[in-house]
Formats: structure tokens, sequence, C-alpha cells
């Protein structure tokens, strides 16, 4: 995992942490290397901002809506959406696991 991931090194609670899945990751550089295309600054704080929200989540992982977009949900799927970005993500006891990052002006998709 690259060391500069928003909340890799959980600094908000030490028994919880935040992982990506291969799909987020990719789905993340892509988004922020297109803001920071046209505007660098944009960028850092889109970055800035979405990492400001999963560290809420991992304060508080139920803080979030359920996801809607997830099948047979049993509660533990939320997602929140920031600068016009929706990010998914499953917590647990100890982890929360981001799924998905997608501009809210894709067609959504129930996985």
């Amino acid at each position: 995992m690259k060391k500069w991931w928003p909340c890799q090194r959980n600094g908000y609670m030490a028994n919880r942490t935040i992982d990506w899945s291969k799909t987020a990751i990719k789905q993340f550089e892509t988004a922020i290397t297109y803001i920071a295309s046209d505007s660098v600054n944009n960028a850092e704080k889109v970055f800035a901002d979405i990492a400001k929200q999963l560290g809420r989540a991992v304060k508080d992982p139920e803080f979030f809506p359920l996801d809607k977009y997830k099948k047979a949900n049993n509660g533990s799927y939320r997602a929140f959406e920031k600068h016009r970005y929706r990010i998914a993500y499953r917590f647990t006891d100890n982890v929360i696991r981001v799924l998905r990052v997608r501009h809210t002006s894709r067609e959504p998709r129930e996985y």
C-alpha cells in the first residue's frame, strides 16, 4: 500500500485501520490525477477532504448511511459523498475497507 493513502496509518483510533481494495486505489488515483491535471490545489483539497471523511468513519463507522447500492447489505456497508465522489466502505471491528470510489455523475451500479 502506498504511504500517502489517507488514514493508512491510523492516527484516529488505535484499534481500527483503513484498508483500500485494489479497485478503490486505482479509482482514487485516477480521480486525483484527473483533478490535478486541471488544478493541483483542487486535487489536494479533494484528497484532504476525503481523508477527513474517512477519519470520521474510523471514529464512528456507522456515522454515514447504509450503502444503497450494496445488494444484501447486512449493515456493515456504508457510503458517503464528497466533492461529487461517492466512497463506499465496509467496516468490521478492526478495519474500514474502502471498496469503491466513483464520480456521482456515473451510472450507479449495484454490487
